[in-house]
């Protein structure tokens, strides 16, 4: 996630990151200035129309069409912020519930458990760790901190086998007699939140928007664009080309963030900073127990 301060505008102007979607569109403003110096070129050199052709009237359906094409794309892009802010809602949610459920571990075990203090130390941050890489589609080893006894099986679902671990550890300490049943009840809420909080997260990330939305916004924006420099270019002559470049670029920017923000948890430059969170937590538990 890019961190900036909002407050200095102004330099955003000059700025050019790896998720600007100008470095990403850069051929293609290569490729419509070509198309729009030819059409311009056909136009009022080849075929001298005038500026009363039939041509020029086309403008009117890009009046039209302009406010359509506006509403579609507002509601694109509110549609994957949507889901970028839900996205970290949950993981919100998540750091709220394992400090809660290691704070209550804390009061509950007794000091000379360390041992059961030691496991949910280790194991309650390696959930976070586990469900930022399930959510990639990737399994690190290397940042789970071992336990013995314990083996993960990476070709399975590794947050659920954590979770199961955890709440396995909790209920043998009650049928040991460290914890009774109104403890038990008090702290199952955050163990439940584990599964429900991924469950969220699955579900943003495996349900994109449909394919059929998603097509018929860029087929509307290339015939938008592409059409554009037919009835413009008698009023703007040569200047059709970079007015039709910048218009292809305030709509086709929108359409890139909002696929690249649709899915929060990846790795691209505005994704959610999981790989922090999931350090905060593993600190912050830690502190705790």
């Amino acid at each position: 996630m890019i961190d900036y301060n909002p407050k200095v505008w102004f330099t955003f102007i000059f700025r050019f990151h790896k998720a600007d979607t100008v470095r990403k569109l850069f051929p293609m403003f290569i490729a419509l200035s070509a198309y729009c110096a030819l059409i311009a070129f056909l136009e009022l050199e080849i075929l001298k129309l005038s500026p009363n052709s039939d041509l020029k009237q086309i403008t009117l359906i890009h009046s039209l069409l302009g406010f359509v094409i506006s509403l579609l794309l507002v509601f694109r892009t509110n549609t994957a912020y949507d889901r970028w802010w839900e996205g970290r809602r949950q993981w919100g949610s998540l750091v709220n519930n394992c400090r809660n459920l290691a704070l209550k571990l804390e009061a509950m075990l007794p000091v000379s458990n360390t041992a059961s203090r030691e496991f949910f130390r280790i194991m309650i941050p390696n959930y976070a760790f586990a469900m930022k890489n399930h959510l990639r589609n990737t399994y690190k080893a290397d940042e789970l901190l071992p336990v013995a006894g314990v083996q993960l099986d990476p070709d399975k679902h590794v947050p659920n086998q954590i979770a199961k671990l955890i709440l396995a550890h909790v209920h043998e300490l009650y049928r040991q007699g460290q914890f009774t049943g109104e403890q038990l009840l008090t702290i199952n809420l955050e163990l439940q939140s584990f599964t429900d909080i991924v469950g969220a997260c699955e579900r943003i990330r495996n349900t994109p928007i449909p394919f059929s939305y998603s097509v018929f916004i860029k087929k509307f924006i290339f015939f938008f664009v592409m059409t554009l420099p037919l009835g413009y270019v008698f009023t703007l002559h040569y200047l059709v080309i970079p007015v039709v470049v910048f218009i292809f670029y305030v709509l086709a920017s929108l359409e890139l963030i909002a696929e690249e923000i649709e899915d929060p948890f990846g790795l691209d430059a505005n994704d959610l900073p999981t790989d922090t969170i999931s350090a905060n937590i593993r600190k912050h538990v830690s502190e705790i127990l």
